[in-house]
């Protein structure tokens, strides 16, 4: 899959009780994005780096933390 073909800007909107954790986490890393009361998060991604980002951020505030320490150690495993 070739993301650098795709025709940026992509405008996502995310719902959810997890919205405002990532886009505390979005404004940090500069990525272009809004979120009002009681309305979902609106992000702007303007290139194949920030859609990486945007699903890094994701990742991290949806998936539990003892699976994604689970996924580090496991990483860390392989590496050494």
């Amino acid at each position: 899959m070739n993301l650098d073909s795709t025709p940026y800007p992509i405008q996502l909107t995310i719902e959810g009780c997890h919205r405002w954790q990532i886009y505390h986490r979005l404004c940090e890393l500069g990525i272009s994005c809004s979120c009002t009361a009681y309305q979902p998060l609106i992000v702007q991604v303007e290139s194949a780096i920030v859609l990486v980002q945007l699903w890094s951020v994701m990742r991290q505030a949806i998936i539990p933390r003892r699976t994604l320490v689970n996924w580090l150690e496991s990483c860390w495993k392989y590496r050494f």
